[in-house]
């Protein structure tokens, strides 16, 4: 290769360089925008749950609470690996409590549901406000479900900050009142 040549090859490499990095860096005096957003391994898709195994869906029903509507969730956290459920409601803004007895293996509440200061709203006790004691009374609970990829909704079989979950599974945070719902419906 000539001298002539090597330069021209080097001239079109940076050429073709320069027209890269301008393609991606913002444009000037248009008032338009060129920004890339970078799509982070964990994220809420406003779109609800999962389409195959792009990452873990995540569920937060209520069931019957007073207020149960403002926390009603259907979310996908985008993931490519082995997701621990608590990095999940982390990553959606969830926060959730357990009991003093059993910590976080055992549901209290989730955003501030049930009340700590209003009654459940249960026929079997209606004067029953949630302590966060021990375990929920059978007549109003946070159940855990999982759902593996392709299976059946089933109780977790961990809590929180252990169960792991693989792209294209699901977890459902299910609220039962007085024995509905039972058990997930989607």
């Amino acid at each position: 290769m000539t001298q002539t040549s090597r330069a021209v090859a080097l001239a079109a490499a940076s050429a073709a360089l320069i027209l890269s990095l301008a393609a991606c860096s913002p444009a000037a005096d248009t008032g338009a925008s060129a920004t890339a957003t970078p799509e982070p391994a964990q994220s809420a898709s406003a779109d609800g749950l999962c389409a195959g195994d792009e990452g873990v869906g995540v569920i937060v029903d209520a069931g019957n609470l007073a207020d149960a509507d403002t926390i009603a969730l259907e979310a996908c956290v985008f993931a490519d690996d082995t997701l621990a459920v608590a990095d999940a409601l982390q990553t959606l803004g969830v926060e959730t409590e357990g009991t003093v007895e059993y910590g976080d293996q055992a549901l209290c509440r989730v955003d501030g549901l049930p009340s700590a200061d209003e009654p459940l709203g249960s026929t079997e006790d209606p004067a029953y406000i949630e302590e966060c004691a021990s375990m929920a009374p059978a007549f109003g609970y946070w159940a855990l479900w999982v759902k593996p990829a392709g299976g059946e909704w089933d109780y977790a079989q961990e809590g929180v900050s252990t169960l792991q979950l693989e792209p294209g599974d699901a977890v459902e945070l299910l609220f039962t009142l007085d024995g509905e719902p039972a058990a997930p419906t989607s």
